[in-house]
């Protein structure tokens, strides 16, 4: 497995060995021993996730205050375009963001932890998403900020129309939000 550091060095882009012939291919997409040794993260995961979305849809972006998750996200079926939000006020990386095209062609995978908000926009026609989780899902403790707040200014490719949840769309900015320490 390649593992490279991003612009929020705690975020990682993971690259698994890909094995393929004129049959198909296998990878590991999860090992915890070499997930581990690759990243210095040992990470216990107790859910996982898969989500389903059409072109433009945007899900984001989303954390919890309490039972924060660290996610191991991936894509299977087409592509996305996946970015983290360091909200942890005493991080000198506050407020930046990172995003990486995890697509099924690629194969990569994005390690972000407990104290990020995490979103994704499909930029395919269709797109499954698959997400690990250190933390139960706890809906009580769910936050979200607006995915187009200018004060974090993330950069989201053109993926057409967007479509967005009731609750996304009246999320509010960064300068409102509840933050970890």
């Amino acid at each position: 497995m390649k593992v490279t550091r991003t612009a929020v060095p705690e975020v990682l882009l993971l690259e698994p060995k890909v094995f393929g012939d004129a049959r198909g291919f296998f990878l590991e997409s999860f090992n915890r021993k070499v997930f581990r040794e690759a990243t210095g993260v040992d990470a216990d995961f107790v859910q996982d996730n898969h989500s389903r979305s059409a072109r433009g849809v945007l899900r984001g972006l989303h954390y919890q205050v309490k039972q924060p998750q660290g996610k191991l996200v991936r894509v299977v079926r087409g592509a996305v375009y996946d970015v983290a939000v360091d909200l942890r006020r005493s991080s000198p990386s506050f407020g930046q963001w990172v995003g990486e095209v995890l697509s099924e062609e690629n194969q990569r995978q994005l390690w972000i932890p407990p104290g990020f908000a995490h979103g994704f926009v499909v930029l395919t026609d269709v797109a499954d998403f698959l997400y690990k989780a250190t933390d139960y899902y706890a809906p009580e403790h769910e936050r979200c900020i607006a995915w187009n707040d200018a004060s974090i200014g993330i950069r989201w490719p053109d993926a057409g129309a967007l479509q967005l949840s009731a609750r996304d769309a009246a999320a509010g900015g960064l300068a409102a939000a509840e933050l970890y320490e």
